[in-house]
């Protein structure tokens, strides 16, 4: 990784071209003497090895200088779009047509190591451009496929066995709220595909609830699913829902997540994240409601942002409301979520839509680092928390936290493009009630190891 100052780009610049130029010089050496052996049947050239040999880096030097004449290395080697094609297309044509009048100036055999026969020149154009845009789409596929693999999450996704938690679905009514987001319309779409026999889908954003509903509406699924444009925290229109479809497992998702924005909407952030929380948990209690799953956050660790606060009294909340003596008839749980990667509103598509700008890439500090699951992570361990019978926090052990700017470096690269050099990556500042370091402690002095590997009970704090 290149440093901040202008020379180090320079200098990272320099060996990225260094390294295409090597590529691609060694593909029309490969190409050359593909086409000359082609053209002699494999036999060796009258006028030898020696002077094929020469001819072969005059062939290479006049392409090397067609490449750079037509700006091939501009762009980054490891990356090849359709309207990058004809600027290689233009540099072998014009390394051909020089070889070709290369040919016609000098026509004796004695200067053979000086250009190639007219049909090799020719051959050599095809197979040269061929090589040389073919390395550089070999290349970006196994870049994406690369990082496809790991979803930038430097470890790999867990992957869990959810019989169980589907088992435990089958024939229920399932209350979804935020039913609409990222995470929401993903639960909804694996608690239907679980066999649950009616699934709520409970969002007060339109067009977000249309959409989760007109998708279900095209499959087998379509028939269980209830779509209700409702506000979560409206305690009457509520009581009317649990009053009518009785639901038997409630996914709480409807919150608001954005550190930022609620820290500047602190009375709001507290309304929907605490108060929607209490008023869903005492339905819950009061209409018979089983299992009631709250998907919290790892700001709730030690919390210093408003939304964090919020999060960990919703948390407190329905752990208190699961000790009432009514309460008997209902568990309540918790599950923290990391940073879902690729979620509406996070990080990540942030990135690429900066990076398909070309940037600049803006990344609050060299130092911040988040937690990171994705989004099957995420739903696995919400249905794993439904099924269970504990009254408690549940915690994925997602490995180590990812610095961001690592995770910006390695979006750009995979979009094709060098970081700091092609797109720039500009520090804009911590920003208020944001951490440096979330805290996610999986060991023994906080947490209990349950039976499903990587899933652990947190202790309860204090306060």
């Amino acid at each position: 990784m290149p440093g901040n100052s202008k020379l180090d780009r320079l200098a990272y610049c320099a060996k990225e071209r260094a390294g295409a130029a090597a590529m691609d010089a060694a593909a029309v050496a490969i190409a050359y003497f593909t086409a000359l052996s082609l053209r002699l049947t494999f036999n060796e050239p009258i006028f030898g090895w020696k002077a094929a040999a020469c001819s072969c880096a005059v062939v290479c030097a006049v392409h090397m200088a067609a490449f750079a004449l037509c700006g091939a290395w501009r762009v980054p080697w490891r990356h090849i779009r359709m309207n990058d094609a004809p600027r290689f297309f233009a540099a072998t044509a014009l390394a051909a047509a020089t070889l070709l009048v290369m040919r016609a100036l000098l026509p004796d055999s004695a200067h053979a190591h000086l250009r190639p026969p007219y049909s090799v020149a020719v051959m050599t154009f095809f197979f040269a451009t061929s090589a040389v845009l073919a390395c550089r789409l070999m290349w970006r596929l196994y870049n994406e496929a690369k990082h496809a693999g790991d979803s930038m999450l430097a470890r790999e996704e867990l992957r869990f066995d959810n019989t169980a938690a589907a088992r435990f679905l089958v024939g229920k009514c399932v209350m979804v709220t935020g039913a609409g987001g990222s995470i929401g319309s993903e639960i909804v779409r694996q608690v239907a595909a679980a066999g649950a026999a009616k699934v709520l889908l409970v969002e007060r954003g339109e067009n977000a609830l249309y959409e989760i509903d007109r998708e279900l509406a095209a499959t087998r699924m379509g028939g269980r699913a209830v779509a209700l444009m409702r506000d979560a925290g409206d305690r009457e229109r509520m009581a009317a829902v649990f009053a009518e479809h009785r639901p038997d497992v409630l996914l709480h998702a409807a919150a608001y997540k954005h550190v930022p924005m609620v820290e500047i909407n602190p009375e709001e952030g507290w309304r929907n994240n605490v108060e929607v929380t209490k008023t869903l948990a005492a339905l819950a209690i009061e209409y018979g409601v089983k299992r009631f799953v709250l998907i919290s956050t790892d700001k709730a660790v030690n919390p210093v942002s408003v939304m964090g606060k919020t999060k960990r009294a919703a948390e407190q909340a329905i752990m208190e409301a699961g000790a009432r003596q009514d309460a008997a008839g209902t568990s309540f749980c918790a599950v923290r979520f990391g940073n879902v990667y690729g979620s509406s509103g996070s990080v990540v598509p942030l990135f690429r839509e900066q990076i398909a700008h070309r940037g600049p890439v803006t990344v609050t500090h060299p130092e911040m680092r988040r937690y990171f699951m994705t989004v099957q992570e995420a739903v696995s361990l919400v249905l794993q928390a439904a099924s269970r019978p504990e009254k408690a926090i549940y915690t994925l052990d997602m490995g180590e936290s990812v610095r961001i700017v690592t995770l910006a470096e390695r979006m750009i690269e995979a979009a094709g493009y060098r970081p700091y050099v092609d797109i720039p990556i500009v520090f804009t500042g911590v920003r208020p009630g944001e951490k440096l370091f979330e805290e996610l402690d999986v060991s023994g002095r906080t947490c209990y190891r349950t039976d499903m590997a990587k899933i652990y009970i947190t202790k309860q704090e204090n306060g």
